[in-house]
């Protein structure tokens, strides 16, 4: 006699889709050694106004980004204030910190605080730094429904060890991190070895995004059904996601590798679609 199916169980449970933990505190949690992999991580902390988040860098350095509300920012003995602007990812441009290796941090929302902590290997004579709204150079990639909007919040042309920091937003309908590309090779300069991780919100929040994660040889192949508050972890191979009609998708990316440059290749199945008129 066969077993009746429980449904209240996933058939398939991804090993790249990270839920939240609850609603409160730290609700995500990316370590190299959780991820299986070698450079990035990354934490989201939701707190209450009042509340206090800290940390000590170590061997690795950090880009504060505060993804919602408003918070006072401390770090390696300096004191950047109250910053913050947006109450929502879809209202403008983000405030960060970048904290370099060896530095404590300490974060005390003002308000309704959602801070996320991108973290990866340290190194180099930097110093603590905020990075202000001014300070994030945004552009428009893409055209008709491959249109989607950028902030770089810690891009390559700006100082720190291995760490690559960019916000993007989706439009409904449209797809982004396409076509397919990927990053999963030291051959420069043709293309460069970067772990990827996507932190998604969704408005409505009640909406999902598709995002594919799969490699020339199909030896990973995972589409995921991401909601609002997921993270994807992205090892290898090409990563595109989609917005259904009606909800705007954000994701906050994090990269980082060996050698701190963006160089990606594009799936040559889809590269014609750049050719289009």
């Amino acid at each position: 006699m066969s077993t009746p199916l429980n449904r209240s169980t996933p058939l398939n449970k991804s090993t790249l889709l990270r839920k939240p933990a609850g609603s409160h505190g730290r609700v995500q949690h990316v370590t190299p050694e959780n991820a299986g992999w070698t450079y990035v991580g990354f934490d989201v902390h939701k707190l209450a106004a009042g509340e206090t988040v800290s940390g000590e860098t170590g061997g690795r350095e950090v880009c504060l980004v505060l993804v919602a509300g408003r918070a006072t920012v401390e770090a390696g003995g300096q004191d950047f204030g109250t910053i913050g602007e947006r109450m929502s990812p879809f209202a403008g441009k983000p405030w960060s910190v970048y904290v370099p290796a060896g530095r404590a941090w300490r974060v005390t929302a003002a308000t309704d605080l959602e801070l996320a902590v991108c973290s990866a290997p340290g190194g180099g004579a930097f110093e603590p730094r905020l990075i202000a709204p001014g300070d994030v150079k945004a552009e428009t990639r893409g055209k008709g429904t491959n249109i989607r909007h950028v902030a770089n919040i810690l891009p390559e042309g700006e100082p720190a060890h291995s760490l690559l920091v960019v916000e993007v937003v989706t439009p409904p309908g449209h797809w982004s991190s396409y076509p397919p590309h990927k990053h999963d090779r030291d051959a420069l300069p043709e293309e460069s070895l970067l772990e990827e991780t996507y932190y998604h919100r969704l408005d409505p929040a009640q909406g999902y995004a598709l995002q594919r994660v799969y490699t020339d040889d199909r030896s990973l192949d995972e589409t995921m059904a991401v909601e609002d508050g997921d993270v994807t972890l992205v090892p290898r191979g090409y990563h595109p996601v989609g917005a259904p009609h009606g909800y705007t998708l954000y994701y906050l990316n994090v990269m980082a590798g060996p050698r701190r440059t963006w160089k990606f290749h594009n799936d040559p199945a889809h590269a014609w679609i750049l050719e289009q008129a």
